[in-house]
């Protein structure tokens, strides 16, 4: 029996749900008075604050997303292979914005790891058994995951900073601050470089998100001429496995492959 838009409907009515209140959350630290972005805890990995723009494109990628679950291909995937992570993703990245709006980091921390986690295991299932066979494909369930994926594994390594790490507004960078610096910086360039060699052509929307951190995070520090300039080497680093990526991407072909191979359902057929 041939899909329909009602199949799984109790999971993709909390999906709508949980997508309002996700992306509710997120237009509330940066419309709120407060501008938690711009008044919260400055550390010395703190980005300039346009970085977090990138929730802006996550969001409208995820829209598509949610509309995309209602068709048997999107169906496939979000609801039969994805399943109820994505709902428990959104609670879970609510709960952060909010903790980390309020100013409990270290908690806010805590959840950032949580979310990374269930982002992982949403990107895993998505990449090995889901290749993408059609452009809605491309755009609404590999697109958004992989910049999530790559955004998360930021937020965590920011969050950890803002929970333990010195106010530069208030402290000096010592030794320590700037060893520990110097290791988030390479750790994220590090991180862009392993996406750039996760397959022939890379993930490049993953390497993108963590490439344009980086850059914010040169434009914003300029406190400390030794964090400044470290920021700008690893964001060179990162841009070079971005082009690498692109590369990779352009050799496959710049698109979908329609492959059988790549046609199959993530969930078999009976």
């Amino acid at each position: 029996m041939a899909d329909t838009w009602k199949d799984g409907i109790l999971l993709k009515l909390v999906n709508i749900v949980v997508y309002l209140l996700f992306l509710g959350s997120n237009i509330y630290t940066v419309a709120a008075p407060s501008e938690i972005y711009y008044t919260g805890k400055e550390t010395y990995l703190t980005p300039a604050p346009w970085a977090f723009l990138i929730w802006s494109l996550i969001h409208v990628l995820l829209f598509g997303t949610i509309v995309y679950q209602f068709f048997p291909g999107g169906k496939r995937v979000i609801v039969d292979g994805i399943s109820w992570r994505l709902p428990l993703l959104g609670v879970l990245n609510a709960i952060y914005v909010n903790l980390w709006a309020s100013h409990h980091y270290i908690v806010a921390f805590i959840f950032s790891l949580l979310v990374s986690s269930v982002v992982t295991h949403i990107y895993y299932v998505v990449k090995k058994h889901h290749a993408p066979s059609s452009i809605p494909d491309e755009l609404f369930i590999h697109l958004p995951f992989s910049l999530y994926h790559g955004w998360t594994t930021v937020l965590a390594v920011l969050s950890a900073f803002t929970a333990f790490g010195v106010n530069s507004i208030d402290h000096s960078a010592g030794i320590w601050t700037k060893v520990f610096v110097f290791l988030a910086l390479f750790f994220l360039e590090a991180t862009a470089g392993t996406y750039a060699f996760s397959s022939p052509e890379g993930d490049l929307p993953a390497g993108i998100s963590i490439a344009w951190a980086l850059w914010a995070i040169f434009a914003h520090q300029t406190a400390s001429g030794f964090v400044h300039w470290s920021a700008l080497a690893f964001a060179i680093l990162s841009l070079f496995w971005v082009v690498k990526g692109a590369a990779g991407l352009f050799r496959r072909g710049g698109g979908v492959r329609l492959e059988d191979a790549e046609r199959a359902p993530l969930i078999g057929s009976t």
